[in-house]
């Protein structure tokens, strides 16, 4: 890649960093390309250029935050730290999350994430599940994930908890219990045992 396809790239990056920024604290509605392009340094006819319209770029922006959570998701489950450490992680910043997410922009993610085709089904197909695999299989070495527990019944476990957030009237309730639920899901209803 030449200069001018790494600066055109970089400009790229701080536009859909600066709209994510800005749709997480104030939700899609209320934040206008005049905004995204003061705080991304570029003039408003920059993000046309690299975009075309508001919405594609809240497309592009949604894309750009499930690649960049995919990623995160794997560093973490590739890395070195001991598994209820990679839980507490992926707990805690399932917390911050719900807790930084605009609820107007949580609810644009959930409708793109009921429909067919979607990029969360994408990459939760390609990447997800091989990674819940491997967090599992490393648990039952480590002692942590019953091993009498089949691969097949665990992702079967996933896939019915990712089918049933897909419908409207569930994704709708689910932004303040995002904790309680991902700790229901790693510890069970009786919870974590010291």
């Amino acid at each position: 890649m030449d200069g001018f396809q790494r600066r055109r790239e970089q400009k790229k990056q701080d536009i859909l960093e600066a709209a994510l920024a800005l749709f997480m604290e104030y939700g899609v509605q209320k934040v206008s390309i005049s905004e995204i392009a003061q705080k991304a340094n570029v003039s408003q006819v920059t993000i046309y250029n690299y975009f075309e319209s508001k919405h594609k770029l809240t497309s592009d922006v949604f894309g750009y935050y499930i690649n960049k959570t995919s990623d995160d998701f794997e560093k973490l489950i590739h890395s070195d730290i001991p598994f209820p450490e990679k839980i507490k992680q992926i707990i805690f910043n399932k917390k911050e999350i719900s807790k930084q997410i605009h609820e107007e922009f949580y609810h644009f993610m959930m409708k793109e994430y009921a429909t067919e085709g979607n990029i969360i089904e994408k990459i939760y197909v390609e990447k997800a599940l091989p990674y819940f695999a491997k967090l599992f299989e490393e648990g039952k070495e480590q002692g942590y994930v019953d091993p009498n527990l089949s691969q097949e019944a665990i992702l079967f476990y996933v896939q019915m908890l990712k089918d049933y957030m897909q419908r409207e009237e569930v994704y709708q309730k689910v932004l303040p219990l995002t904790e309680d639920i991902t700790n229901i899901f790693f510890y069970g209803i009786i919870g974590k045992k010291e």
